[in-house]
């Protein structure tokens, strides 16, 4: 019975997406499920009260159109929703309603259950609302504004929160981010017309997510009046909205984001194993993604290494494109010195710019630091910059690197974790094991290195980039779609992350 409901449903997909856009269809038809057909009655389980809600009232004609053209005149579709049971599991109550949402007589089961998901999902149905009622200025001079709690909402005086001295014109490009900072232009010159919606930049520490993210939003405010931009960390936001639960405000926090054109979200991975503030997020995404709205967002690591994050935001993550930032190279860190020495009006001899690019192959905020350190101690000293001077500011910091996780380390810790001799990854050899346990270090080479992929591969018996592309794109393949395999990454990044 079960394959026959899902050839039913499979059948009706194909009426309803030729009736439809290609973006409502994705939103609100493939997270549905088919659960049970009998007696011509096609019973489908949909993520909330909100989303059945919102099918009735829009889509209602299509669905009875496929419904009718797979099961005849005397076929029937009824909703199954999943209902927050409040003990950490989301089981499916079924809720008897027909097609027309018009049962007058509902029976009191049926009346319990839709009591029961309609309290559970009020996220859901104080967005609806919002969307579906768009502010009228009298009614926007009553509702409170999460960043300004004492002012109303008014369109024409939201502040975007962003920091205007981020911008593109100083934000240096280099092999490390030439995708995403080309991706950020595209966005910047046409918010929400791209493919790239959302747009996932990712990352370690001080690589430069928050300054591309709000050049992004400096750049759309500088050529689009008309544009609400609003940049908010996930931090803030999960404060705002349990605010708005402690001030019974709710309905004026899903007010005031859905009024934002452009949503900057800094550090998604914060949403981690915050249910409520995630379901929130996930219907405000639904419904700016949906109005043609641009969303970015920012995180310390990919989508699939996300944990504590409810499925349905992951697929939503990567609807647009998703670009990494990795460690500067060289020759970028000369140029991002070289930069801030003429923002700054800094005067540093050539030698000892070169000594810092070299010494400081971390992040770029520590490159940063590094300088300012410098520039106070040679104004505090009355003394010129000189090499000496780099060198006993930068002592603390090359012991600190050299004990972070290096080629070597990564190498012994993945042949200790394979059981297998370091000399065999360096080897011709193509065992299965050590193809796995040389592929898998130089997934995290990588990661936790700063060497190019041809010194990768030269560190791994002289094999060239285009290998080191591969086993990265390999074990990247694997953490996908192998739960074990993936275990064993997450395990051994453990063993690089307490370094």
């Amino acid at each position: 019975m079960l394959k026959d409901c899902r050839t039913v449903w499979a059948n009706c997909l194909r009426v309803i997406k030729a009736n439809i856009g290609e973006q409502s269809y994705r939103t609100w038809f493939e997270p549905i499920v088919p659960v049970q057909l009998h007696n011509n009655v096609l019973i489908i389980q949909v993520p909330s009260q909100f989303f059945y809600e919102w099918l009735e009232e829009h889509y209602v004609d299509v669905l009875k159109k496929s419904i009718y053209q797979e099961l005849g005149h005397e076929g029937r579709l009824e909703y199954s929703i999943v209902v927050d049971q409040g003990n950490g599991q989301n089981k499916p109550r079924t809720v008897n309603i027909p097609t027309a949402r018009k049962a007058a007589y509902p029976t009191p089961l049926q009346q319990d259950n839709a009591m029961a998901a309609s309290a559970m999902t009020a996220s859901a149905r104080n967005v609806a609302a919002a969307a579906a009622a768009p502010l009228s200025p009298d009614k926007a001079a009553t509702l409170r504004n999460p960043f300004e709690a004492s002012k109303a909402i008014d369109r024409n005086y939201l502040k975007s929160q962003l920091n205007h001295t981020y911008s593109f014109e100083n934000y240096i490009e280099g092999d490390c981010n030439r995708l995403a900072r080309s991706a950020g232009m595209a966005v910047a010159n046409k918010p929400g017309t791209t493919s790239f919606n959302p747009l996932m930049i990712y990352g370690g520490v001080g690589l430069g997510k928050t300054h591309l993210v709000q050049a992004i939003g400096n750049h759309i405010k500088a050529t689009s009046d008309d544009k609400f931009v609003l940049y908010v960390s996930a931090e803030k936001f999960t404060n705002q909205f349990i605010e708005s639960l402690r001030s019974n405000a709710v309905q004026d926090f899903a007010n005031f984001y859905l009024l934002v054109d452009i949503l900057i979200l800094d550090d998604v991975q914060f949403l981690s194993g915050k249910d409520k503030t995630q379901e929130m997020f996930f219907h405000i995404f639904n419904h700016l993604h949906q109005a043609g709205r641009q969303i970015i967002m920012t995180s310390d690591r990919p989508p699939r290494d996300l944990n504590g994050l409810e499925d349905r935001l992951l697929s939503r993550f990567k609807w647009g494109l998703t670009a990494d930032l990795q460690s500067p190279d060289f020759e970028t860190r000369m140029a991002i010195i070289q930069n801030k020495m003429q923002q700054d009006g800094i005067d540093i001899p050539p030698q000892v710019v070169e000594y810092l690019a070299h010494s400081v192959n971390t992040n770029v905020r520590e490159l940063e630091g590094v300088l300012i350190s410098l520039v106070a101690q040679s104004s505090l000293n009355r003394r010129e910059i000189d090499l000496e001077m780099a060198k006993q500011a930068l002592r603390h910091i090359i012991e600190e690197v050299e004990a972070e996780v290096n080629l070597d380390f990564i190498q012994k810790t993945v042949a200790e974790y394979f059981s297998i001799p370091v000399d065999l990854m360096k080897a011709k050899t193509r065992k299965k094991e050590v193809v796995t346990a040389r592929q898998v270090a130089m997934y995290f080479a990588k990661e936790h290195t700063s060497h190019s992929l041809k010194s990768i591969g030269h560190n791994f018996g002289g094999r060239d980039h285009s290998t080191v592309i591969h086993s990265v794109q390999t074990v990247s393949d694997l953490i996908d779609s192998d739960k074990t395999f993936k275990s064993t990454i997450q395990e051994l990044r453990k063993k690089f992350a307490g370094k």
